[in-house]
C-alpha cells in the first residue's frame, strides 16, 4: 500500500476520527476493508442489507451516512443478467450518492473491474461502465478503483461451468488478484487526496482462464476435468488485454498458485492431516 498507511485521519471541520462507511453485500472486500480502516484508527462502519442498510431501497442510508466523511461504494449486483445488473449497479449508486451528498460526504470510493469502459456489448460490463458514469456526473470527488477478477471467483465461475463432470472455460487473458491486495488498494483510496479517475489494481501474473481452471483442482481433490471452450461463460470472446489493466496497472504481490498453496495446507490443517 502506498499513502499515508497507519496515520489516524481527522475530519478538517471538527478534529474528530474520519467515519468512513464502507457498503458492500456479500462482504469479501467490504469486512476487509473495515478491518483495515479499523485497525488504523479509523471510526470504519459497515453498511449492508445485514446491518439494516438497503443501496437498492435506500433503507438505512440517513442514518448510517450521518457524520461520514468517506464512502466506499463495493457493492455488487447479485446477477450477471444485464438488465438486472443495470438496473441494480445504477439505482444503487444513484441512492447512494444522493444520500452520500445530502450528508455532506467529502469524498466517494467506487470499486469497480478494469475492463468496465473496454466491453460495451457485455451486459454486466456495461452496467459496471454505467455505475461509474453516475458518480462521474455527481458533484462528489472520487476515486474509481478497478480491480482485475478475484481469486476468489475462480471457484465459483467453475461451478457455474460444469457440466457432466466437465468444466468448460474459454481461454480468456487474465491477471487475477487476491481480494485481500484489492481491499488494501481501496482502504489507501481512502486515505488519499481524491484521483477524480480511475486507479488500477491486478496481480502479478497473468494466466489464461482454462488455465486457472486446470490449476484449481490439482490443488486440492477434484475429479472434474476442464475443457477449453471458447463460447463458455461470462468471459468468453474478450479479447487479449482487456482484462488485464495495461501498463498502468498496479500489481499486487500475491500469486494464485501461492494462494492455492496456502488454502490446501490450511485445509489439511483443519482435517487434522498437518
Amino acid at each position: 500500500m502506498h499513502g499515508r498507511a497507519g496515520t489516524v485521519l481527522k475530519s478538517q471541520q471538527h478534529g474528530e476520527l474520519m467515519k468512513v462507511v464502507v457498503a458492500g453485500g456479500t462482504g469479501l472486500i467490504r469486512r476487509q476493508v473495515v478491518g483495515m480502516l479499523r485497525s488504523s484508527g479509523r471510526d470504519a462502519v459497515s453498511a449492508a442489507p445485514l446491518t439494516g442498510v438497503g443501496t437498492l431501497t435506500g433503507q438505512g442510508m440517513k442514518q448510517v451516512l450521518k457524520g461520514a466523511d468517506v464512502v466506499v461504494d463495493a457493492f455488487n449486483s447479485p446477477s450477471f443478467q444485464a438488465k438486472t445488473s443495470l438496473d441494480f449497479f445504477t439505482r444503487s449508486a444513484q441512492n447512494l450518492i444522493a444520500a452520500a451528498q445530502r450528508a455532506g460526504v467529502r469524498r466517494y470510493v467506487m470499486l469497480s473491474v478494469i475492463g468496465a469502459d473496454q466491453l460495451p456489448e457485455n451486459g454486466y460490463f456495461r452496467a459496471k461502465s454505467a455505475q461509474e458514469g453516475v458518480l462521474r456526473d455527481s458533484e462528489l470527488p472520487y476515486t474509481i478503483v478497478r480491480a482485475a477478477r478475484f481469486f476468489e471467483f475462480v471457484a465459483p465461475v467453475m461451478g457455474l461451468s460444469t457440466r457432466g463432470g466437465r468444466v468448460h472455460l474459454p481461454s480468456t487473458q487474465l491477471r487475477p488478484v487476491a481480494a485481500a491486495d484489492v481491499a488494501a488498494a481501496v482502504a489507501t483510496s481512502v486515505e488519499e487526496e481524491p484521483l477524480y479517475g480511475v486507479r488500477q489494481i491486478a496481480g502479478p501474473e497473468t494466466h489464461r482462464l482454462n488455465r486457472l481452471g486446470e490449476l484449481t483442482p490439482a490443488a486440492r481433490p477434484d475429479d472434474r476435468r476442464v475443457v477449453t471452450d471458447e463460447n463458455a461463460g461470462l468471459f468468453a470472446g474478450i479479447p487479449d488485454g482487456v482484462l488485464t489493466g495495461g501498463t498502468t496497472v498496479s500489481t499486487a504481490l500475491t500469486c494464485y498458485e501461492d494462494r492455492l498453496k496456502q488454502n490446501s495446507r490450511k485445509s489439511m490443517i483443519r482435517a487434522g492431516a498437518l
